[in-house]
């Protein structure tokens, strides 16, 4: 008996130690809904993305996969979430091409203005949802602020187990699971609030308008890592009127796509040929699309897509039909219910997907 005492108290402790995790770290159901984005890449039901899309919130809610399967008959991935660092889009990229080699993946630029991590909360909106993994480490290690410990992401309940006083009926409702939140990673948003361009910010002036070395570093090692696996990398500037993207930063972009053999959009350049009215296509005054902006500007992009990157029509493949003809009628049903809900309430209040 003595024999098994210890070994039986530590399965016991490493058991008790996981429910608490699950109890403790937040469920990203009914608040914080980004938070769940980067997990439900997991949940898919077969690894088969023409195109993988990756970056910040310029891209997850920007673009929406379910407008570019119904019109294209392209299959894609968004791997986004708010404030997503370069480096951190790199491991995303890195872990995902474990799963699935995809034709072509889509980097939004933004992210090259931050050469370091800018927040922890940040941070765990993307890296608490990858799943254990060399490429999760590695993306730990890279997004590390003063006094983190990387040992509180491989087990978070070091850093969540004094939440305790906040814990709701939402941590046990969600124990176990939880419905997804996106649309292969797009937010569904349909409500509208219209851009005030008098209250539209002013980009500051900067002391200097280069990007950092950081920053260079990783985006090398994307376009490296797609050109080792015969992937095309597109850069593009979402059409988006602010955060500021300046001239300068612009200039970087398209320098670095001609040095690299790459293809880069600036789609601010192309709002009136996309068609985007931001007094209809935004619900955040410009900050990002709506659901009705975001299928626009995906029409358009889907059209460079099928053309540029000759990616077939896959809408008369039986069985890809049958699982995106799943996640259309999901999309539907969930813009309906969000047209409910401002109806209702004068505000959207819907984005668990049954």
């Amino acid at each position: 008996m003595k024999v098994l005492k210890y070994p039986l108290t530590v399965i016991i402790f490493v058991i008790l130690f996981f429910a608490a995790q699950r109890l403790f770290v937040p469920k990203y159901a009914e608040s914080a809904y980004e938070g769940g984005l980067i997990r439900e890449y997991y949940d898919e039901e077969t690894y088969d993305h023409d195109v993988l899309f990756i970056g910040d919130c310029e891209i997850y809610e920007n673009i929406s996969p379910v407008t570019l399967w119904e019109e294209y008959g392209i299959t894609s991935f968004i791997r986004g979430s708010a404030q997503q660092t370069i480096w951190q889009s790199y491991y995303l990229l890195e872990d995902a091409l474990r799963y699935e080699k995809p034709d072509a993946v889509v980097f939004n630029v933004l992210a090259m203005q931050y050469a370091e991590t800018q927040r922890e909360e940040y941070t765990r909106l993307t890296l608490d949802g990858m799943r254990l993994s060399e490429s999760k480490m590695k993306a730990v290690e890279a997004s590390l602020t003063e006094g983190e410990s990387s040992l509180s992401y491989l087990f978070p309940l070091l850093r969540f187990h004094d939440r305790w006083n906040e814990l709701s009926l939402e941590d046990l409702k969600y124990y176990f699971t939880k419905p997804p939140v996106s649309f292969n990673g797009f937010m569904v948003r349909c409500d509208v609030m219209p851009v005030n361009i008098e209250d539209l910010p002013t980009g500051m002036k900067l002391p200097d308008y280069r990007f950092g070395e950081n920053a260079y570093k990783y985006l090398d090692e994307m376009t490296k890592i797609c050109k080792d696996n015969n992937i095309e990398l597109i850069l593009i500037k979402a059409p988006i009127l602010y955060p500021e993207w300046y001239p300068e930063w612009d200039a970087q972009m398209a320098s670095y796509a001609e040095e690299n053999h790459l293809r880069y959009y600036n789609f601010i350049n192309n709002l009136d040929d996309i068609g985007l009215d931001f007094t209809q296509d935004t619900y955040d005054g410009g900050l990002h699309l709506n659901v009705y902006g975001a299928e626009k500007f995906t029409s358009y992009l889907g059209e460079i897509l099928r053309r540029e990157n000759a990616l077939p029509d896959r809408r008369g493949e039986a069985e890809t039909a049958r699982r995106w003809a799943v996640k259309s009628a999901a999309y539907e049903e969930m813009k309906a219910a969000q047209l409910k809900d401002i109806q209702e309430t004068g505000k959207v209040e819907t984005f668990l997907i049954n």
